[in-house]
């Protein structure tokens, strides 16, 4: 089945550097678009960066735009999200998902429609002095 295993968050101070990593499982992870969420406790869930599958063009949430970069390694099924010069307000649990039914530049927002139903158990970052 449809697995994703987040890891690599922890509590950092402002101006700090995070890199999360997502090992996915269970479907052709070289055939799909990737991509990065955020939940904070009684808030939706927000989309942050997205990368196509051959990884050619990324977009990101203009919050964390010049800050974040997404990347993906398609030989070890694994997508990354290094995060630079952190900020409060980028506290949260970040979650990767693939997009199962476009090809392509996704759209943006995507619906969560597209996406797989299973989320894995999201990885914790926090972000304060």
């Amino acid at each position: 089945q449809v697995q994703f295993v987040e890891s690599g968050g922890g509590l950092v101070q402002p101006g700090g550097a995070l890199r999360l990593s997502c090992a996915a499982s269970g479907f052709t992870f070289s055939d799909l678009v990737m991509t990065w969420y955020r939940q904070v406790p009684g808030k939706e869930r927000e989309l942050v960066a997205t990368i196509t599958s051959d990884g050619d063009s990324t977009m990101y949430a203009d919050s964390v735009k010049g800050r974040f970069t997404i990347s993906r390694e398609n030989a070890k099924n694994t997508v990354y999200l290094q995060m630079n010069g952190l900020k409060s307000e980028d506290s949260a649990l970040y979650y990767c998902n693939a997009v199962r039914l476009w090809r392509g530049v996704p759209p943006w927002p995507i619906p969560e429609s597209y996406l797989y139903d299973s989320w894995g158990q999201g990885t914790q970052v926090t972000v304060s002095s």
